[in-house]
């Protein structure tokens, strides 16, 4: 039977955000290590062939993997229909290191990669398997187009292809497949001109409850105008102009680092707060740091970052993107870790208790309404109302160490893609006991992204500093490291 399914137009919009602007690649994903494990080669590498079999085996859990974008013939609106053609081999890629194989020419390699947008005709996601670490171990880059995926559904992907014990090395057969044909372009352009002729019955459907229950619908109304009126007040402003905010280019740069996770917790239970405020009270630090060694004057300097909010209610396990935003000033004025923490703390909990909603979800909305003019416009009127300098996001991963037929998952550095304007987009991701930070940043814009990266760990260092942590916490992560890398 034939089948396809439309995009919503926040998903749609990353589709958009990519033709809008040559230098944007709208995947999200990174790269994790493994131990080399059961899936050693007799040659001593990696057995891609057992990988790409026992990928196959999994894609029915995540039918998105085998399906395509195409267009409905009147509107040009977006579709996912199954790819007739899917060829696993062409989405697992294997490639191996240069000598000597170190963790530089790993990030070197990673950063080609992803500066590599994903081709339309097939599903837009890539799956790099890479060799020649030292120990045997390898490598595994993913990136998959925003518009399958947001952090939160990505994680609940990846647990696809992952398991909680190294006992589990068997493959089993791929279910059998049988792509459904697209419709025709005449039931397609049917299917549009029913669906434009209920508009106006879906509208006075969905309008009714709203008038029934006026009190809500009248404080929802004033909530979200509230939520426009902060949003156009921060981008009448403007973003900052910094050595981090111009023109990107194609080309990226990706590095990563980590932190013990034990002592982010024992900070933020120590100084009151949430490790939320740990991320970002650091990476104001790192910044207060890089910034001023480029000579900006960051006293004066009204820095936001964009910090996707989750609105995936529990239980939905779908794909697509479901966030939010909020908008938070970096206190990058402040020398102190401990004051520059009470001052993170503090903005996060008013943005937790501001009443007004987020605008951009309701302009979605409307586009859903309007085909592809109205989402364009929304996305141009999004990017004009842009007030933000970076994105910073946080996700939180399992606390367990994780398995891929028997090679366990070492370290997950994840990627966010980099918008207009902005050189650098920082993701967080918690995984058996690590908080790692994931650097993505235009080549030629950020050269020394590396000097950010130290910079994180010596803001980290200075925020356990300000908590009094220095032989406590450490201790505790050592053997809560030590632990982990036992089990």
């Amino acid at each position: 039977m034939a089948w396809y399914e439309r995009l919503s137009a926040q998903d749609a919009s990353f589709l958009v955000y990519e033709d809008q602007d040559a230098a944007a690649h709208m995947h999200v994903g990174g790269l994790s290590v493994y131990e080399a494990g059961a899936l050693s080669s007799p040659t001593g590498g990696v057995d891609v062939e057992r990988f790409r079999a026992y990928v196959a085996s999994r894609l029915h859990m995540i039918p998105r993997y085998r399906q395509r974008l195409a267009a409905m013939p009147l509107s040009g609106d977006p579709i996912w229909v199954d790819d007739d053609h899917f060829n696993v081999r062409y989405h697992i890629r294997h490639t191996r290191l240069p000598r000597p194989g170190d963790e530089r020419e790993l990030k070197r390699l990673a950063g080609r990669i992803l500066s590599q947008r994903l081709d339309r005709r097939r599903p837009l996601w890539e799956l790099w398997v890479v060799e020649g670490l030292p120990d045997g171990r390898f490598a595994l880059v993913t990136k998959t187009h925003h518009c399958m995926i947001d952090g939160v559904s990505g994680v609940d992907i990846s647990t696809v292809l992952m398991q909680m014990t190294p006992d589990e090395t068997a493959t089993e057969a791929a279910p059998p497949w049988q792509p459904r044909p697209m419709p025709s372009a005449t039931a397609l352009a049917l299917d549009e001109l029913k669906d434009r002729a209920k508009l106006p019955f879906e509208l006075a459907a969905a309008t009714l409850p709203l008038l029934r229950d006026w009190r809500t619908t009248a404080a929802s109304l004033r909530a979200n105008l509230a939520g426009l009126a902060h949003v156009s007040g921060l981008a009448w402003q403007g973003a900052a102009q910094t050595p981090l905010n111009r023109p990107i280019g194609p080309h990226r740069r990706f590095d990563w680092t980590g932190v013990d996770l034990a002592d982010a917790k024992a900070v933020k239970n120590t100084l009151g707060g949430t490790l939320n405020d740990v991320v970002l009270t650091v990476v104001t630090g790192a910044l207060h740091t890089f910034l001023r060694r480029r000579r900006v004057n960051v006293d004066v300097l009204d820095f936001f970052a964009t910090i996707p909010v989750n609105i995936r209610l529990p239980g939905d396990h779908e794909g697509g993107t479901k966030v939010a935003a909020w908008f938070a000033p970096l206190p990058l004025d402040v020398r102190d870790a401990g004051e520059r923490f009470a001052r993170v703390h503090a903005t996060t909990s008013e943005l937790k208790q501001q009443a007004h909603a987020d605008p951009t979800r309701y302009l979605f909305k409307v586009a859903d309404l309007g085909g592809p003019a109205a989402l364009r416009a929304v996305v141009a009127l999004e990017q004009s109302m842009n007030p933000s300098n970076l994105i910073v996001t946080n996700v939180p991963g399992p606390p367990f160490p994780l398995y891929v037929l028997g090679s366990r998952m070492v370290s997950a550095n994840p990627l966010v893609t980099l918008l207009a304007n902005q050189a650098l987009g920082i993701a967080v991701f918690t995984y058996d006991g690590r908080m790692q930070f994931g650097f993505n940043a235009d080549w030629d814009l950020v050269p020394d992204l590396h000097d950010l990266v130290l910079d994180t760990e010596r803001s980290f260092a200075d925020l356990r500093r300000a908590a009094g942590l220095d032989g406590a916490a450490s201790a505790a992560g050592a053997r809560a490291t030590a632990a982990s890398a036992a089990s």
